[in-house]
Parts: C-alpha cells; structure tokens; sequence
C-alpha cells in the first residue's frame, strides 16, 4: 500500500532506501507549521543518499499524501485531478522538496507547477554540505494591478519559519476566492480561454478563431479571450510548445477560465498531456461540436445519433486518469463517471456503441420505408441546405407556415423537417430541412448523421442558402460544395439563394449577387420570385424515379 504513495523510478533502490522512502509517509507536519526541522532532516538526508530530489505532496492536515522520487535536477508531480477543483479556490496541497543543485534555489518549473495544479505553495530546501540550508516558500497572489503571480520568501534554515500556516494559507485563498469571485454573476456556467494553433495566414487564422467563438456562445460558454500562435511544425506530444502553453495555461487561470478549447482536433495523446499540466477542462472544437449537438438533438434519433457520435469520439481518448475522463458523458459542464476502473469504462462504451448502431439500424428502416412511400406518391422533394446559422429553418418557416425553432446560434436545429408546399401553378413539393453544414465538420458526427443525411439523396432539388452578411461567405459556398461532393451529391441541381438581404445597403450590387436569388427568409421580400422559379424547375424532371431528365444550370459558385 505505501508503494502506491511513491512516486517516481524506485525499481533500483535497495530495500533500505524504499523503506527510508515509507517511512517518510509515517511522518505529520503539525496544521499550524508549513514544514518542520525535523521533516525538513529526514527528506534531506534521503535526498543526498540517493542523489536524487525528494518530495512530499502534504494536505493541510499535515498528511503526507505522496513521496515523489524525482532525478538529480527535478521532481515530477503525479496526477492530482481527483483532489476538488473549484472557482477561487487553492488545491489544499503543498509540496516540499530538496535541491540539490544550489545555484537554482527555486526555478521557472518549480513556479510554473505550482500555478497551474493551484498548490498552497512550493518549498524549495536548499542542500547546504548535507544538511538543510535556505528555504524558499512561493506562493500565489491574488489579482493586482502590477499583475505579479506569485510571491517568495527566503528563511536561512527551518528552524527560522515564523509563518502560522493554517491562519496564512486561509486568509490567502480567501482573499483570491474574493477577488476572482466579485465579477458580475452570470449564468453561463463555462468560461474559456479559445486557442488556435497553425500555420495559416493570419486573415485565415483569425475566421478559424471567429467561427470557433460563435461555437462557443452556441454552447453557452463565455470567451474571456481568443489566442492565434503560428507555429511551423505541431507538437506531438502537445500541440504547441511546453513553454507557450504554459503562459497561456498560466494566464487562462488569472482570468477566471474554467477551460479551454483548441480550434484543432486534439490526438487522444495531447488531451491526455495539455490535461496534466493544468486544473481545467481540454476539449478541442470536435468536443465542442458534440456537445451542442447533444444540447439540440430533440428527437429519439437525433440523440441517439449524438450519442453514438460522441463515444466513438471518445473511445480512443480514455486512456488514462485526468480531466479528460470527466467528458464521457458530454455536454458543456457536465461531469463524467471518474476515472476508476478504466478497462470497464471502455468494455462498457463498446457494448453501448454496439447497441446504439443496432437502435438505429432498425430506426434508418423505418425512414427508409418512409421514403419509398413519398416516391410513389410522386411528391417532388426540395431540400434546403447550406453553412449553419445561414437562416434554413427561418427560410423553412416564412415558406409553409410552421414554427421550427429559430435561434441567432449555430446548429440551431438538427432533426430533419419536412413539411408542405403549394407553388404558384398549384403543384405539391415536400420541403425538406436537413442540420447545417461547418467547416471541417467532425467525420464521426457525419457517420453517425447518415442516416439523417440520407434524406437528401432524395432531393430534387436543392436550395442552397448563403447568408449574405458573412464576411466568409464564399468560403462557406465552398464548404457546402466539398461535403456535397464527398456525399456524391454535387450533381443535384442547386439554387443559389443570397438570404438576409434586409441587412445589407440596397446600392450593394455585385456581379455575383446575380448568380443566385435574392431574399429574405424573415420578412419574405423574393420569395415570389424564388417559387417561381422552383416551379419553373421542376417539371425538367420525371418525380416518380427521381432522375434528371436534363441538368439546368442554376448554380454558379464563385
């Protein structure tokens, strides 16, 4: 049991170093002493017998949590995730450790662990001819206006503390507690910190960034700050470099942050590693994407789809203990089922993928049947697609009448829609509203969508819908054009529609504005025209089989 209490490379020490080292975890600091002479002794001794550094994790109490073996320059802090984390508040957790290099009495990563796990505070004992010397006690500070983060005090040997600990280590977090805590209350309950690493041109950064933001807010998160760091080549093992993303970690902290998202897809790998280094939640914008889409889906299949999604996502990525762990059942804020027993969670997860595949084996059975019904009785359907939030659902709404929920969010909507419509010449077409497309949408979201997606293999038609007003928006044409052609789907006539055209200057007129129709789904102007024109369309084909008898071209993409 007390070798599950050391941490570090003990394989080659002999029997009477390793019981040295248990013996260390016998000892108690009194609640009132920040560390004692005779602790102090012990852990000294062991450290210049061993030519190693040696340390203790101790709580307030003055139990010693974990001996940590590290090597002659640095010690290696385990896991401390399990330990509560909560808004305002220190870790309950100091650790104390020898140098034995006296040149570096307390060093960058001495100070940068301590800030990012929210240690009570980092002792350093100086290595003085084999017995205690200097001792160096770093602290964090609250928020100040010279914005220093953390404070240190020398004593030249143990028996010099004078610092009552308990009454110090109290009235400190309450004072950072107190601080960070006096913003505005909110009800968001997430903040985070966005994060985009590449080496895209700035303009191109930036739009990653910005879209990323709007994911966010559609999540309920609230952005404290949005980070670009141009890099040449990616970190394996990190994404970016140690040393960066500690600043960043560092800073996320001071601001309140309760996570942080990266705008690239993270290998289960990098989760695991960015996780250790820092008390808050890593998710990537794949994780984020999940998590709205579990806040939306309404229907039976919709759910199921997202939840599907969400395991094979995550399958991969339970390989450890950390905060990683606390994801599993997804949503922004929620908590997961721990990190104990890690081989059952994935036994477990397989089983339900298994059986979420076969749930909804037998519901695609059923919209298939439920298609093959519509083709017989020859409804021409029209799909509406295009980028998400480009208006679909209002555009849905403002032609037949009905009430789907609209929301000024991405992925508003994402259960499929159908509902009727009478053209001007009295013809019947069935409208159809399918989820929203992004930009590098997550390949297991569009898998486990398929079924959905399916639906508009039988469209006739499609009105390809772009919200004028974005900055991007012949980026997001493009991305509607790839994914389109990745579903062998680029065939299928398209009408371009320019929607929101209510926003813009009405001298605005571009060459390309004349490519497609303008309107607006919210107060109906070109409508008329736009119904004209699928009626004018249709008949070109035979709707019983559903193949073209000629390919107008009504969709010009710039």
């Amino acid at each position: 049991m007390a070798n599950n209490r050391i941490f570090g490379d003990i394989k080659k020490l002999a029997p009477r170093e390793k019981k040295a080292l248990e013996r260390l975890l016998r000892r108690r600091i009194p609640p009132t002493k920040i560390l004692t002479p005779e602790v102090a002794r012990a852990l000294t001794d062991i450290a210049i017998s061993l030519k190693r550094q040696i340390g203790l994790l101790v709580d307030r109490q003055g139990q010693i949590h974990y001996v940590i073996v590290g090597d002659h320059n640095r010690i290696f802090i385990p896991d401390l995730s399990y330990i509560r984390r909560s808004e305002g508040r220190l870790k309950g957790i100091r650790c104390i450790h020898v140098h034995l290099n006296t040149k570096h009495p307390i060093d960058s990563e001495d100070l940068m662990d301590m800030a990012l796990l929210r240690l009570d505070a980092m002792i350093v004992i100086e290595n003085n001819k084999g017995f205690p010397g200097k001792v160096h006690i770093a602290h964090l500070l609250p928020p100040n206006p010279k914005e220093e983060k953390w404070n240190i005090l020398t004593y030249e040997h143990p028996t010099k503390i004078d610092i009552k600990f308990d009454e110090f280590i109290l009235e400190l977090e309450s004072e950072i507690h107190k601080l960070i805590t006096a913003r505005p209350a909110l009800e968001i309950e997430e903040r985070a910190i966005l994060i985009h690493v590449s080496n895209l041109p700035k303009e191109e950064a930036e739009r990653s960034l910005q879209e990323l933001k709007e994911l966010a807010r559609s999540a309920q998160v609230q952005v404290l700050k949005s980070i670009r760091q141009r890099i040449k080549k990616y970190n394996p093992a990190y994404l970016l470099g140690t040393g960066k993303l500690k600043e960043i970690l560092m800073e996320s902290l001071y601001l309140g942050a309760t996570m942080i998202i990266f705008d690239q897809e993270l290998t289960p790998v990098q989760v695991n590693n960015i996780a250790k280094l820092v008390d808050l939640k890593v998710i990537d914008r794949t994780q984020l994407i999940l998590d709205i889409f579990a806040r939306r889906a309404q229907s039976k299949e919709g759910k199921i789809q997202v939840e599907l999604a969400q395991l094979k996502y995550l399958l991969p990525r339970l390989v450890g203990r950390g905060i990683a762990m606390s994801r599993l059942t997804g949503g922004i804020g929620g908590r997961g089922p721990g990190e104990q027993k890690l081989e059952i969670h994935r036994r477990r997860v397989k089983q339900r993928i298994s059986s979420l595949e076969k749930e909804l084996k037998n519901l695609t059975k059923g919209r298939r049947q439920r298609r093959k019904k519509r083709i017989r009785s020859q409804i021409p359907v029209v799909s509406i697609i295009g980028y998400t939030n480009a208006g679909k659902s209002t555009l849905l709404n403002k032609l037949t009448g009905s009430q789907v929920l609209v929301e000024n969010k991405l992925f508003a909507t994402l259960d499929p829609t159908n509902r009727r419509l009478i053209l001007p010449s009295g013809r019947e077409i069935l409208l159809s509203d399918t989820v929203g497309f992004i930009k590098n949408m997550p390949k297991d979201l569009r898998v486990a969508f398929k079924a959905t997606l399916e639906e508009l293999e039988d469209a006739t038609i499609f009105l390809h819908v772009v919200d004028i007003t974005s900055p991007q928006r012949m980026e997001e044409i493009e991305t509607v054009k790839k994914i389109l052609e990745d579903m062998n789907l680029y065939h299928v006539p398209r009408i371009l529609i320019w929607n929101k055209i209510d926003l813009i200057d009405e001298k605005f007129s571009p060459s390309w504005l004349k490519e497609g129709i303008c309107c607006s789904a919210l107060t109906g102007k070109g409508l008329n025209e736009l119904k004209n024109t699928i009626d004018k369309l249709l008949p070109t084909f035979n709707t019983l089989s559903n193949e073209f008898l000629s390919q107008p071209v009504l969709h010009t993409y710039i």
